[in-house]
């Protein structure tokens, strides 16, 4: 077997994948692996910009981790509506209804569009005082500002790359948007150094240069996902007169989007208000956490990817009235992302130092930033317990159990031991509660998953006719 052909081997379409019989592993792996590539080469924007800008100025490097979570609260406030339409989607295949699934696919598009106007104006005149309101050093914030306000501009082809890759996962297509995410961070990845530092004829542009790049890759990664699913020969397809606005579906999708917009925004004032408690200690600790946060959205990519493969995977199999195939789904995901990344929460801890070094050349961003992985690393194991139990919470339609059990471990545990241990323990205290949280969150889950509530209706029992809105449009099950 060529190279070509071993590769090959390890990536399974829609058409070759059973999701509601058979066996679980293999399914769940060949769903996953795609996920976690796109979700790599999707934290490589992050990455590459982290690198480059840390080369340029600490400046930039403490910008742009102060301007993240930001971009994050602002994408979060609609990102519930591309889960709901993953979800939406994924239950309708899964009841073989392949006409409600593009129906709801449509939808989808049309009202996240309408929604990532709104907030890329609602962002670009408010992101100056939302900074202003966490603080940190001037030349910090100002930069940060500039950055966040192009962010703001190209909010649509954030949202509109992110809705392609959410229906196709629900349709169970996972390689596609690895495929274009691809081609993007390609373009993204030779476009930063010509911006940031000024090379060629470009001017010299710093933090605003990687947001220029950002948004040019995103925007071509829009045009590429759209046509795809106008066209329909890849995934799920969308239809021109079923993107007309549905008042009756948008209730659904609200009903399923909310709460998921409710954790992720849950999420990024969590994240911001972090911020509040780090900034206090200067440039040089902003600086290490952003390199630590950075690494972990990379070192917890495999756990949110298999999260999203059983959302998935639980959406369909819960569709087909197959509940319990579901159940056991998210928990041999559970186990087997424990394996996983406590073994890699050996190697960080291990490989600390080296790791900070790679962002950052300063001894006290390296020393700051090894002490944050030291004390992290030996919960990652529990990350990978909460992303899975998360995607079968998500997949049965149950956002509003996948926020509340989010929303407590930043919100209830994470920022508030971060408040009182980093009075007492200085900046070591934020790094405890990363670890006391990760373990917090693994156990709340875990507690909620055993209740077994969770996979008891599929949202599919009460799906509108494809078309104009029914007569009654009556409430789905209620979340628990």
């Amino acid at each position: 077997m060529s190279l070509r052909d071993r590769i090959g081997s390890l990536f399974k379409g829609p058409e070759e994948l059973n999701l509601t019989s058979g066996g679980i592993g293999r399914p769940l792996f060949y769903l996953s692996l795609p996920i976690v590539i796109t979700n790599l080469l999707q934290t490589a924007y992050n990455l590459v910009d982290t690198i480059w800008l840390g080369q340029y100025s600490e400046t930039a490097l403490a910008a742009i981790g102060m301007g993240f979570p930001v971009v994050f609260f602002l994408i979060s406030l609609g990102l519930g509506i591309s889960i709901a339409g993953s979800i939406l989607v994924a239950q309708n295949v899964g009841a073989g209804d392949e006409e409600q699934a593009e129906f709801a696919a449509s939808q989808t598009v049309t009202f996240a569009i309408v929604a990532s106007l709104v907030l890329g104006a609602a962002g670009y005149f408010l992101v100056g005082d939302m900074l202003q309101v966490i603080g940190g050093p001037a030349d910090v914030v100002a930069e940060a500002t500039a950055y966040l306000e192009i962010i703001s501009l190209g909010m649509v082809f954030m949202f509109a790359f992110f809705v392609f890759m959410s229906l196709m996962r629900g349709y169970g297509d996972t390689i596609t948007p690895m495929l274009v995410m691809f081609v993007t961070v390609v373009v993204n990845m030779i476009l930063d150094p010509f911006l940031i530092f000024g090379w060629g004829p470009f001017p010299e542009l710093g933090v605003a240069g990687a947001a220029y790049a950002t948004i040019f890759s995103r925007a071509l990664a829009t045009v590429i996902g759209m046509t795809i699913m106008f066209r329909g020969n890849r995934g799920v397809q969308i239809h021109v007169e079923d993107m007309v606005p549905d008042p009756a579906y948008l209730r659904k999708i609200l009903r399923v989007g909310v709460p998921a917009s409710i954790e992720n925004t849950g999420n990024s004032i969590a994240v911001m208000l972090m911020l509040f408690i780090v900034t206090p200690f200067g440039e040089t600790v902003i600086a290490a956490y952003t390199v630590g946060v950075r690494m972990f959205s990379v070192i917890f990519l495999p756990a949110i990817a298999v999260g999203r493969g059983v959302e998935t995977m639980a959406g369909q199999n819960i569709g087909a009235r197959e509940q319990e195939r579901a159940g056991r789904a998210t928990n041999f995901a559970a186990k087997a992302m424990f394996g996983v990344l406590a073994a890699v929460g050996v190697l960080t801890w291990l490989g600390a130092p080296n790791i900070v070094a790679i962002f950052s050349d300063d001894p006290e961003v390296v020393e700051i930033g090894r002490l944050f992985l030291r004390y992290v690393a030996p919960t990652f194991g529990f990350t990978g317990i909460f992303h899975a139990y998360k995607g079968g919470f998500r997949g049965a339609g149950k956002t509003l159990t996948a926020a509340a059990i989010s929303i407590s471990m930043l919100g209830l545990v994470r920022l508030p031991v971060a408040y009182f241990a980093s009075g007492e323990m200085g900046y070591e205290g934020i790094w405890l509660a990363f670890a006391v949280s990760n373990v917090a969150g693994a156990a709340i889950a875990f507690a909620w998953y055993m209740r077994g509530t969770w996979r008891d209706a599929a949202l599919t029992d009460d799906t509108p006719d494809v078309g104009p809105a029914p007569e009654a449009d009556p409430e789905p099950a209620t979340d628990d």
